[in-house]
């Protein structure tokens, strides 16, 4: 599976961005795909992740309440809507695929979990 993300940019405290992951295939409703970030000089962290037909839906702590992720099967689109950005949002976003189709009972996304990469789209919030 090849992933693509867009839609980063530069954006002012307290802004919105949305950004967007289009991956390849014909079996993109199977998986849990999955949004990452990683700050300078800083360890990858878990942003959100959805399940196949966004039935489950799961927040890093420090984004709850602020993003919301979402998909379209059809298009074969994972998004990121990001509200309220603050400088410490500043990352290089990645989105991701779940390695196995599905999603165990009791699951809780983790970045090894996750085996396809894109190529990550950077976030800028500065005044």
């Amino acid at each position: 599976v090849q992933l693509q993300a867009s839609g980063g940019g530069l954006v002012q405290p307290g802004g919105s961005l949305t950004l967007s992951c289009e991956a390849s295939g014909r079996t993109f409703s199977s998986y849990v795909m999955g949004w990452f970030r990683q700050a300078p000089g800083k360890e990858r962290e878990f942003v959100a992740a959805i399940t196949g037909i966004g039935g489950r839906i799961y927040y890093g702590d420090r984004v709850k309440g602020r993003f919301t992720i979402s998909r379209d099967n059809a298009l074969n689109k994972v998004y990121l809507l990001m509200n309220s950005l603050k400088p410490e949002d500043t990352a290089v976003y990645y989105c991701a695929r779940r390695r196995n189709k599905g999603v165990p009972v009791i699951y809780q996304p983790e970045e090894a979990d996750f085996g396809s990469w894109g190529q990550g789209t950077l976030v800028t919030v500065s005044s």
